[in-house]
């Protein structure tokens, strides 16, 4: 066996070796630690720091002082809520309810979205009451320094005026807490998973009191992620105009207390995320608060995020205070972020969408394709269009690199006669090759400069596909019921035609149609490039578009799609300008 062949043999067994060893011990230990960590118990986490009052909620950071919200019990929540009167939500796209015990907001059903393609399928449930086995809820409150007058809280029974919260009925909550103050509460929500808070606090004290808004957003139990590292699940907000993420086993190793951050600008947003839908605290964007991260203690994982207004309000004798808060509940919309940012003042809110590195380009491909989908009402040929787009941006380079590869082609059996003859001797033979290229006026690392420019595209591209709910559930044709989702077929069942099912298979396996079209067409692209001088990675290039393959049969179908499009239309560009050379050669 030559070295060749044996150095072959070893690189595309590395390659396959770090294709396996990455899908068994990176991706299937981690999606199965996701899924285990639902139903393990945690161990007792450390005491609760002097920033946090017994039962989670916010304490005024900035004196040490743990403030009287009524606290209940450190290990659970409210599981009482039930017993007492719920008023119902219904607005466009969201119907549920909330409890008049403790005025948390536990209960979301997104009715523009369902579960599976299935029509039958239930509507998404985002969040979750407190009685439920993994509550997700968002409450608000106030706090107060001094101890003897109770403050709102999950416990506290609150009186309403209706029994109905729609976008044309608020509803009015009223709690008097007996020691001379008086709590309202005016909450209404709009179309677009918005619900705003209007807190107001109505003293008959002789004397003053400090009160401190807070608001937070808590989760129990962790929720299955999709475990990839490119995607972001968990906790995170803006402050300073400054994204800040932290995922649930960040929380969870935190130290007691939790993370905090004291922005040194007004403003800001914090929330939990999922892939596709926000529960977010927008706090008013024109006062300074303390935000915090955290997992709180006790025989479950519970995580929370807050923030705390540790500056405070205060209610003179006799006078009223008031604040202003809103929660957003519910799938994260580009063009919907975008909107609330510049309505509200809410600082980059649209990076609770994981647009990622490349967010110079991610973003603006997503609002290219939307535009073309409202013109093609479908999005798969929406990206086959924008990829024409993207050709022909780059066709002024791309014919330069394929004019420079066609002549490589032509210089094919020149460069091999050099090797013939300089092939033992290195030096020379590198010398010759570069007097060739330079008497042909050949540049052999054109080519590659279109490959290079396109994998920001192409990332940028995946991402739009992979984390914008506007391409989730979208139909292609045929078989393509979700351009966000793999492709369903599979060669090993003859692409469905045997009746057996192949999910045992990691996903790499599962070979569907489109990533099968994907590898012939890169296979096809390659025979048009000109033939490297080096055998060994000639035969690596020989094998890619195997690689490939397998790799993409994990991907997004619209972006297998996207890549064979992309393919096709590089082979045509390509055919064309090899023929304009050779007959001008």
């Amino acid at each position: 066996m030559t070295p060749e062949n044996r150095n072959l043999i070893l690189a595309v067994a590395l390659s396959m070796a770090v294709l396996f060893g990455w899908q068994i011990l990176v991706i299937q230990p981690e999606l199965e630690k996701e899924q285990a960590q639902q139903a393990l118990i945690a161990e007792q986490q450390a005491a609760t720091a002097k920033t946090q009052n017994v039962d989670g909620t916010p304490a005024i950071a900035n004196t040490g002082e743990v403030v009287n919200l009524t606290p209940g019990v450190a290990g659970q929540d409210v599981a009482t809520a039930d017993t007492a009167k719920r008023i119902t939500i219904d607005a466009p796209l969201v119907q549920g309810s909330f409890s008049l015990q403790g005025a948390r907001i536990d209960d979301i059903i997104l009715t523009g979205y369902r579960e599976t393609l299935d029509d039958a399928s239930d509507n998404i449930q985002f969040l979750k009451k407190t009685s439920s086995q993994a509550p997700f809820f968002a409450e608000f409150g106030w706090a107060s320094s001094d101890a003897d007058q109770p403050m709102p809280s999950a416990q506290t029974l609150w009186a309403g005026d209706r029994d109905l919260l729609s976008p044309s009925s608020p509803v009015t909550l009223r709690w008097d807490n007996g020691k001379g103050l008086v709590f309202t509460r005016k909450i209404s929500i709009n179309d677009d998973y918005l619900i705003t808070y209007d807190d107001s606090v109505a003293s008959s004290l002789g004397t003053a009191i400090t009160m401190y808004p807070f608001g937070l957003v808590r989760r129990q139990g962790t929720p299955p992620t999709s475990g990839i590292y490119i995607l972001h699940e968990g906790a995170l907000g803006v402050f300073d105009e400054t994204l800040k993420e932290e995922d649930y086993s960040d929380l969870r190793d935190a130290p007691a207390g939790g993370m905090k951050v004291a922005p040194e600008a007004a403003g800001g947003w914090i929330g939990i995320t999922d892939k596709y839908w926000l529960a977010a605290l927008l706090p008013s964007q024109q006062e300074k608060f303390t935000y915090s991260f955290q997992s709180l203690p006790g025989k479950t994982d519970r995580y929370q995020v807050d923030y705390i207004d540790n500056v405070g309000l205060t209610l003179a004798a006799g006078s009223a205070v008031s604040t202003q808060a809103r929660l957003f509940a519910g799938a994260k919309k580009v063009a919907l972020l975008d909107y609330y940012e510049e309505e509200l003042g809410i600082p980059n809110f649209d990076l609770a969408i994981d647009f990622g590195w490349f967010y110079f380009l991610t973003k603006p491909f997503f609002y290219a394709i939307d535009w073309l989908f409202n013109l093609f009402g479908n999005f798969g040929v929406a990206t086959l269009a924008f990829t024409v787009v993207v050709k022909l941006a780059f066709f002024p380079l791309a014919n330069k690199s394929y004019r420079s590869m066609a002549k490589m082609r032509i210089l094919t059996p020149k460069l091999q006669s050099l090797r013939e003859r300089f092939g033992d001797d290195r030096m020379k033979l590198n010398q010759e090759m570069m007097a060739l290229y330079k008497a042909e006026k050949v540049n052999p690392a054109a080519g590659c400069l279109p490959v290079l420019l396109q994998i920001p595209v192409f990332f940028a591209l995946y991402k739009v596909l992979f984390v914008t709910i506007e391409m989730r559930h979208a139909p292609f044709f045929g078989w393509i019921a979700d351009l966000s989702a793999p492709d369903p077929t599979s060669i090993f069942n003859v692409f469905g035609l045997l009746p057996f099912s192949v999910d045992f298979l990691p996903p790499f396996l599962q070979l569907g149609l489109w990533p099968i079209f994907m590898g012939i067409s890169m296979f096809l692209q390659m025979r048009l490039n000109p033939t490297p001088p080096d055998p060994i990675q000639a035969k690596v290039f020989q094998w890619m578009p195997v690689f490939f393959t397998f790799l993409l049969a994990t991907f997004p179908a619209g972006l297998v799609i996207y890549w064979t499009w992309n393919n096709l239309l590089s082979m045509a560009q390509q055919w064309y300008i090899m023929k304009q050379v050779a007959k001008s050669g």
